[in-house]
């Protein structure tokens, strides 16, 4: 089976397709068969062969090649997209609505149009929905998003420099804790630790468990260690380097290699 990638919005899911004897390259447009009906995406990932050993497992096809027709119609509906977005902005201001539009998508055949958007909370949006109805005259899905699918959807620069994960390579979102800043030993300042959604980086995931594995060796700080030097305190750890910053009884201060301490003692009241 000859596959290739989809995608059909910048930032979003890539999605595995059958191209068939079609021969394809990256960047790309292509017509396909999706579950909401006929879709045009873009070639995202190379041609791979793959072997399905489940005899009931397809893939969805790839149908043809995007003609110029096909991207005409790509492009009118970006057009449509852009008024669709102003006009629903305007109606949510108009009634006083407590959500944020992020993001319109309409579909390809123009059988719906689809509004993403962010809320504290549950929105009565019926009457939105009956205006983008009377206006558009299609059918409306209202899809209400977290932030990350925000910040995944709008794109961005991170602290690094560099743009988001969410919307350059990640397809989920995986849970992410404070203790994985503490593993690391970041700063907890929420200002230093958070994305430009908000919430927690998704890049503390990547690591930890390297972190994780190089902490079982170390002794914990504030315990009690044996050095050549004499009985002391752990003060700082760095995993990375594998170096402990130690306080002897004396007052002084060390750094010595995991590998140079004995064992531990009990903590100090």
């Amino acid at each position: 089976m000859r596959v290739v990638g989809i995608q059909f919005r910048p930032g979003g899911i890539i999605y595995d397709f059958d191209s068939g004897s079609l021969a394809l390259k990256v960047g790309e447009k292509v017509i396909v068969k999706t579950e909401k009906g006929l879709g045009i995406g873009t070639v995202v990932r190379e041609l791979v062969n793959m072997e399905y050993t489940e005899p009931d497992h397809s893939l969805k096809k790839v149908i043809r090649k995007a003609g110029e027709i096909d991207l005409e119609k790509a492009r009118q509906n970006s057009q449509l997209e852009l008024e669709a977005k102003q006009f629903c902005r305007k109606r949510i201001e108009s009634r006083d609505l407590k959500m944020k539009l992020v993001d319109v998508e309409y579909l390809y055949d123009g059988s719906k149009i689809i509004f993403y958007f962010t809320a504290n909370g549950r929105v009565d949006f019926r009457e939105l929905v009956r205006d983008l109805v009377r206006q558009f005259h299609t059918r409306i899905e209202m899809r209400q998003i977290g932030v990350r699918n925000e910040a995944k959807m709008l794109g961005g620069i991170g602290a690094c420099g560099r743009e988001l994960c969410c919307s350059l390579f990640l397809k989920n979102f995986k849970p992410v804790s404070v203790r994985m800043a503490k593993d690391q030993n970041l700063s907890l300042n929420p200002g230093m630790i958070s994305g430009v959604c908000g919430r927690l980086m998704c890049c503390l995931a990547y690591e930890h468990d390297t972190y994780a594995e190089a902490k079982k060796d170390m002794p914990k700080c504030g315990r009690r260690v044996k050095t050549t030097r004499g009985d002391g305190e752990v003060l700082r750890i760095n995993l990375l380097q594998g170096k402990l910053l130690i306080r002897l009884e004396s007052g002084e201060e060390i750094e010595v290699l995991t590998d140079e301490i004995g064992e531990e003692t009990e903590k100090k009241n």
